[in-house]
């Protein structure tokens, strides 16, 4: 998985003249990203001397630097296509969480009314 991530997230060339510190790898980065997303742990308290990973703040930044970039979301798509096609993708368990979802202050409401909301307008017969 990671050799079709790896042009994706890779690092910019380092300046010839005062290229200041090695930065970590994309992919040990990365694994601590994962590891935060799936263990949901603060970035403070990533034990990442236990685990060989860079440190919480680290791998915020580089998520960060990779979702400016638009590099993240890039690598998201190639995820998904990958795991679609070998049929590993189950989106019986989609959430959509109401803060990803842009809602506009006075836009137009829908049109589309539930029979529901019509059936509870009325309370006494």
């Amino acid at each position: 998985m990671w050799a079709a991530l790896a042009p994706v997230l890779a690092d910019p060339p380092r300046r010839f003249r005062n290229p200041g510190r090695l930065r970590y790898s994309p992919r040990e980065c990365l694994e601590g990203i994962l590891y935060v997303l799936y263990t949901d742990t603060p970035w403070l308290q990533v034990p990442y001397r236990e685990l060989g990973l860079p440190s919480g703040e680290t791998c915020r930044r580089r998520l960060e630097e990779w979702t400016r970039r638009g590099l993240f979301a890039r690598a998201l798509v190639v995820l998904q296509q990958r795991l679609a096609d070998s049929g590993r993708l189950d989106w019986s368990r989609l959430i959509v969480d109401a803060s990803l979802v842009e809602a506009k202050k006075g836009a137009h409401r829908s049109r589309a009314r539930s029979a529901a909301a019509r059936a509870a307008v009325s309370t006494s017969l």
